[in-house]
C-alpha cells in the first residue's frame, strides 16, 4: 500500500461503517465472507461488500486480490478514526468539555487499581505538558 493511501482521511464513519471498521481493525484484514460471519446473520453479503467498496472509495480501506476473493485492509488506525470521533462528541455532545465526558465515562463504574493507575498515569502526563 502506498504512502498516498494511507495519508487519505475519510470524513466519519456511518454506524455499520464503524462495524466494518472494528472488524478489519481487530483482525487486520477480511474478506467479505469473513466479516460477514464476524457481523452476524442478519447483514447480507451483498450489504458487506457493497460498504466495503464505499469505505475503499472513502479511502478507508485497500483491498488484494486472494484466489478469486478480495481481502480487504485497513488505511486508516482506529486510533485516528477514533480519535476524530471522539472530538466530534466531546464538541456537540460536552461542548468541549473533556472534564464532561471524563466524569461521564468513570462515574458508576467499577476499576480495577492496575486501570486507575493506568488512568492516572495519563492525567499526569497530561499536567506535565502544561508545565514544559
Amino acid at each position: 500500500m502506498s504512502g498516498e493511501q494511507r495519508k487519505r482521511e475519510p470524513k466519519g464513519f456511518t454506524d455499520r461503517e464503524l462495524d466494518i471498521m472494528s472488524v478489519l481493525w481487530r483482525d487486520g484484514s477480511g474478506t467479505v465472507a469473513e466479516v460477514r460471519e464476524v457481523l452476524g446473520e442478519e447483514v447480507g453479503y451483498t450489504t458487506v461488500l457493497k460498504m466495503l467498496q464505499i469505505l475503499e472509495e472513502k479511502g478507508a480501506v485497500g483491498h488484494e486480490q486472494e484466489g478469486r476473493a478480495y481481502r480487504y485492509f485497513p488505511l486508516v488506525e482506529s486510533e485516528r478514526a477514533g480519535g476524530r470521533a471522539l472530538s466530534r462528541i466531546v464538541n456537540k455532545i460536552f461542548h468541549g468539555s473533556a472534564e464532561m465526558l471524563l466524569a461521564t465515562l468513570v462515574e458508576g463504574r467499577e476499576f480495577t487499581e492496575e486501570e486507575l493507575r493506568r488512568m492516572r498515569a495519563v492525567l499526569d502526563r497530561v499536567e506535565g505538558r502544561g508545565e514544559e
